[in-house]
């Protein structure tokens, strides 16, 4: 991680803290519709965080690739990135 590191950590403090309020949700049997609704809260700032790495990938790993000029490093990278927004669709 290089330019989104702070920003992504905190995404992820916060989600945190989000998943532990689901939990005493849960305990407390509170309604589901409730319950999903959070759930769909931290899908979508999961999703945040996601976007947040894939963009610092495409910034700094695949920029380097480019900037190398080494075409075999240049399809790596691009196969990668690639794989993980096929994976980032679900």
């Amino acid at each position: 991680m290089h330019g989104n590191r702070d920003a992504t950590l905190k995404r992820l403090r916060r989600l945190e803290g989000q998943v532990r309020g689901v939990a005493r949700m849960v305990e407390k049997d509170r309604y589901c519709v409730d319950i999903l609704t959070q759930i769909a809260a931290i899908r979508a700032a999961l999703k945040g965080v996601e976007k947040l790495v894939i963009d610092d990938h495409a910034a700094h790993c695949i920029e380097d690739a480019v900037a190398s000029g080494d075409p075999a490093q240049q399809r790596e990278k691009f196969t990668e990135l690639l794989e993980l927004l096929d994976k980032a669709r679900g």
